[in-house]
């Protein structure tokens, strides 16, 4: 059997100008100085604690904490003003589904926002897990989100991880399992072949021929 984990921001969802908005809501009410989508797309991936200290100016990070709840609470009430699926995910989703590959997300955003947002967006795809940035595992590139997913069954799996970042790279390989770069991410073609990515979609159709060839 197959499965394939996916990666939330940048890989399933366009989701930075919601984030880009929650921290600049957060840096404004701190008297920060803002940044646009662009600069967010290099911060975001090691969950949103980590995102908020890398917004901050250098020799802040003491308000790192302050930064985070503003953003938490900001977030909350307009994690889908702008948040949208990319082209052709919808599709994919569909057809993973329909050739009997199971399908998982593993995310370093707040599991309470992941689910949210996948029940959201894709609320008819059976996932098998959705597991996020949460107290009881560390968060990626460490390889427990993805053992706890494989731990769901009895029987070896040929596992995926399908992301956009370097994080996801590095997650893949320490977890000991394939890994399908997205191109249309956050990060882009470059930062995923520096980091050894064999395999490249760079388009979501290019997932299920990759997995299912």
């Amino acid at each position: 059997m197959i499965i394939a984990i996916f990666d939330l921001d940048g890989t399933i969802a366009d989701t930075i100008a919601d984030l880009g908005d929650a921290v600049n809501y957060g840096l404004r009410e701190l008297g920060y100085p803002v940044h646009d989508y662009e600069q967010y797309k290099q911060m975001v991936g090691n969950g949103a604690a980590v995102l908020c200290q890398r917004a901050l100016p250098d020799g802040c990070t003491n308000d790192a904490d302050r930064l985070h709840k503003l953003f938490s609470s900001y977030y909350a009430e307009h994690y889908l003003d702008k948040t949208k699926l990319y082209d052709g995910i919808y599709g994919i989703m569909h057809e993973l589904s329909e050739s009997g590959v199971r399908i998982a997300v593993a995310t370093n955003k707040p599991q309470n926002f992941a689910r949210k947002l996948i029940a959201s967006l894709l609320p008819d795809i059976n996932f098998e897990a959705v597991l996020g940035g949460c107290s009881e595992r560390p968060k990626k590139p460490d390889r427990a989100v993805i053992d706890e997913i494989l731990s769901l069954y009895d029987k070896d799996m040929t596992a995926y991880m399908i992301g956009d970042s370097n994080v996801d790279v590095q997650t893949a390989r320490n977890a000991e399992i394939r890994f399908i770069g997205c191109e249309w991410g956050f990060r882009g073609r470059e930062e995923l072949e520096s980091e050894g990515a064999v395999h490249i979609a760079s388009v979501p159709a290019d997932i299920p021929h990759i997995i299912l060839r």
